[in-house]
């Protein structure tokens, strides 16, 4: 051990005793420890006063921008889930549309047509649920049921398309067909003569004679295009032959003057000639003649 010993001598200012104070070496040691050791205890909590300090405010402000963030985010979610309603009620009205659509054509209804079409119909409102903040998994199962219905409301939109394209053709086609049909009398006045036999069996007429003044307008019984207009030495005089298509060929005899040409399309109800008397004729009048494919038939049942 150190025995060694500092002495402190304490001398007053007024002259009086001098005092000694005997100080063992060991006890300075330990006296300038517990000072060391208060130093460093005290220098320690300072740091880390300053350092739970920083970090306390660190956090509250981490915090903070996580809670902005937060109402961020919601509001974002918020936006998006509203949009997400939007595409549905529009894809609702999309399938009220083709509900229409399809009762206007006669279509019958799509079987993929969607579970919430009658959603919003004014029948029943009855609302209700917990609620539950947005998170980011509602908005997506949502998205992804508007995804789904605007796939099947695009496919049902496509079919009704298809079948509506096709039925216009259809309708385009049986037109075209009913056009080129012949449906009306080719001139006003009376049937003089019957399609079939006539003079007591002698004779054949191939056609209906109908009369009426010279010069009245002889008319296409239906759309066609004119294969002969002019004189016919065969006895029906001035003559026009007009191809229907579909098989279908009318002729008109007789005429006084005819005012069109071969390779002319003329429509239904357009005039074509003008009733006259030549050929092998006894007065003004049409000789009118329907044929299908080359066979000559009774016109009677092409006249309304």
């Amino acid at each position: 051990m150190d025995n060694r010993e500092y002495t402190i001598k304490i001398i007053p200012h007024q002259g009086s005793d001098v005092r000694s104070v005997h100080l063992p070496m060991q006890w300075i040691k330990y006296a300038l420890f517990s000072v060391a050791a208060v130093v460093i205890l005290l220098a320690g909590a300072f740091s880390y006063s300053v350092y739970s300090s920083y970090s306390l405010r660190n956090e509250a402000s981490q915090i903070e921008k996580l809670k902005e963030a937060n109402s961020l985010q919601q509001e974002q979610l918020l936006e998006l889930s509203k949009k997400a309603t939007n595409l549905q009620d529009e894809v609702e009205q999309l399938g009220q549309i083709e509900k229409e659509l399809r009762q206007l054509s006669g279509v019958p209804g799509d079987e993929t047509g969607d579970a919430n079409s009658n959603a919003g119909d004014g029948t029943h409102n009855g609302q209700g649920g917990p609620y539950k903040q947005l998170d980011l998994k509602d908005v997506s199962n949502a998205l992804d049921n508007v995804e789904k219905r605007v796939a099947q409301r695009r496919a049902s939109l496509t079919r009704l398309r298809e079948i509506l394209n096709e039925q216009h053709r259809q309708i385009q086609q049986q037109e075209s067909v009913n056009a080129s049909t012949p449906s009306i009398w080719p001139s006003t006045g009376d049937v003089s003569s019957p399609f079939g036999m006539r003079w007591g069996g002698s004779d054949f007429h191939p056609g209906i004679d109908i009369a009426d003044d010279y010069g009245t307008p002889i008319v296409a019984t239906a759309d066609g295009i004119v294969t002969v207009a002019g004189w016919n030495s065969g006895g029906y005089g001035n003559m026009v032959d007009i191809d229907h298509g579909n098989g279908f060929m009318t002729r008109y005899g007789h005429a006084q003057q005819v005012v069109v040409s071969a390779g002319d399309h003329v429509k239904r109800g357009q005039v074509i000639a003008y009733m006259g008397s030549t050929g092998f004729s006894t007065g003004p009048h049409v000789h009118y003649e329907v044929r299908v494919n080359g066979q000559v038939v009774n016109p009677a049942g092409y006249i309304r």
